[in-house]
């Protein structure tokens, strides 16, 4: 029986990709780069944005610190609302709140940002922790993870579940030895098949699919 439950955020809880894509466009655009595909701009979403534009671009470290700058810069002052929250995702909160499940928020987007988002859209009021990366993305989402995990007290790992969408998020899961959620709504996995690679102990194609495993386990 599971004592706690960690979600990520973007591609779980939030659809930010229109404010992400706005602010990747701006950044191109400021540095005289290259436009990409929506797809391969997609690919961003999730990722330390440092390293994206360093590997797409083969930037120096130097260059990959300006451009991330400005691009958090621009999606800090400009695009950060630009979100929507998946259809169901309350439903699922308020369930697990109702049963006492401790809930917690394991996100790679930078933790002011995390924070400032889900308040935002009331989503912090169902939250027990909320945990984001640090400033220089030293953490690694197996360290906000395994954060998450002792602030909630659950000693036992079979005690949580992790739910994302990406390989990252399974991986993290793996890493701190907790079962995995994959949800195939968001932006990592493109199909069932790609979801199923990462062994999760559930697959949800909609946030109501969540609340049917979460209503069938509590």
């Amino acid at each position: 029986m599971y004592k706690a439950v960690l979600f990520d955020l973007d591609g779980t809880l939030l659809d930010t990709s229109e404010g992400i894509l706005r602010s990747i466009d701006d950044t191109l655009d400021h540095f005289n780069l290259p436009q990409l595909s929506e797809e391969h701009k997609r690919n961003f979403i999730g990722p330390p944005i440092m390293h994206s534009f360093k590997e797409t671009y083969n930037l120096t470290d130097e260059q990959a610190v300006q451009t991330s700058n400005y691009f958090r810069d621009i999606y800090k002052d400009i695009h950060l609302f630009r979100a929507v929250i998946y259809k169901g995702i309350f439903d699922v909160l308020s369930f697990l709140s109702e049963k006492g499940i401790r809930i917690a928020v394991a996100t790679y987007k930078r933790n002011d940002y995390a924070k400032t988002l889900l308040k935002h859209f009331d989503i912090s009021k169902f939250c027990d922790y909320i945990l984001g990366s640090d400033y220089d993305n030293k953490l690694s989402k197996t360290d906000i993870v395994n954060k998450c995990l002792k602030a909630l007290n659950i000693l036992n790992p079979a005690q949580a579940v992790l739910v994302g969408d990406t390989n990252s998020d399974a991986l993290s899961a793996k890493q701190c030895g907790i079962d995995f959620i994959a949800v195939s709504y968001g932006f990592g996995f493109k199909n069932i098949s790609d979801a199923e690679k990462t062994s999760p102990v559930f697959i949800a194609a909609t946030p109501q699919e969540l609340l049917t495993f979460f209503s069938s386990n509590f």
